[in-house]
C-alpha cells in the first residue's frame, strides 16, 4: 500500500486494493523482504485508493456506497509482463493499466477528499509494488529474477478493503464488480 516504512502504518488507516493471487509465488518471497506491507500482511496488489477514511468512518453507508462504485466497473484481466521503477521502487507494472485507472478514479469521485496517496503524485500509476528502500544492486537483480518469472495474468473482479489493526493489515470487505 504506502511505500513507506512498516511502522508508518497507523490503526485504523483503511486502503482498497485489488489483490493479484497469480503475483505471490512470484513476488512473494521478494516483497517479504523488500516491502514492510508485506510484512505487515498486505498481499500481493495493486492499489486502489490509499489512503482511505479512518475505519471509524466506513459503517454500513460507507460500504454500501463502496459497493455501488465498485459494482458499476466491469471485471477486466491485467496482464505484468514488465517492471517498472520510481525512485527507490522496483514494481510490477500492469498492462493495460485502465481499469485500474478507472476503479481509482470512480471511488475519488465520490470520496475527493481522498486523493490516491494523499495527493503526493500528479500521477497515481498502478502498480504492484515489490521491493523498496534498496540499494541499485539488490533492485536490479531482484528485476531480472521477476523477469525470468514474467507474465503474470490476472482477472480483476473483486476490491478489497483492508483496516490496519495497529500491528497488521486485516481484510474487512471484498466488493465485486460488475454488479450494478
Amino acid at each position: 500500500m504506502a511505500d513507506e516504512d512498516a511502522q508508518a502504518f497507523r490503526a485504523g488507516q483503511s486502503g482498497l486494493i485489488v489483490r493479484v493471487p497469480e503475483a505471490e509465488s512470484l513476488v512473494g518471497a521478494c516483497r517479504d523482504r523488500f516491502d514492510p506491507s508485506s510484512r505487515a500482511g498486505v498481499p500481493a496488489h495493486v492499489t486502489v485508493l490509499f489512503p482511505f477514511l479512518d475505519a471509524s468512518r466506513v459503517d454500513e453507508h460507507v460500504r454500501r456506497a463502496i459497493g455501488e462504485v465498485v459494482g458499476r466497473q466491469q471485471p477486466f484481466e491485467a496482464r505484468f509482463d514488465q517492471c517498472g521503477r520510481f525512485p527507490g521502487v522496483l514494481y510490477l507494472a500492469p498492462d493495460p493499466d485502465t481499469g485500474f485507472r478507472r476503479l481509482t478514479e470512480a471511488i475519488v469521485k465520490r470520496w475527493p477528499e481522498n486523493p490516491p496517496f494523499g495527493g503526493q503524485f500528479d500521477d497515481a500509476v498502478p502498480h504492484l509494488t515489490v521491493a523498496q528502500g534498496q540499494t541499485e544492486a539488490v533492485m536490479g537483480k531482484a528485476e531480472a529474477d521477476l523477469l525470468a518469472g514474467l507474465p503474470v495474468v490476472t482477472q480483476v473482479s473483486a476490491v478489497e478493503l483492508l483496516v490496519h489493526d495497529g500491528t497488521r493489515w486485516r481484510k474487512r470487505a471484498t466488493f465485486p464488480l460488475g454488479r450494478m
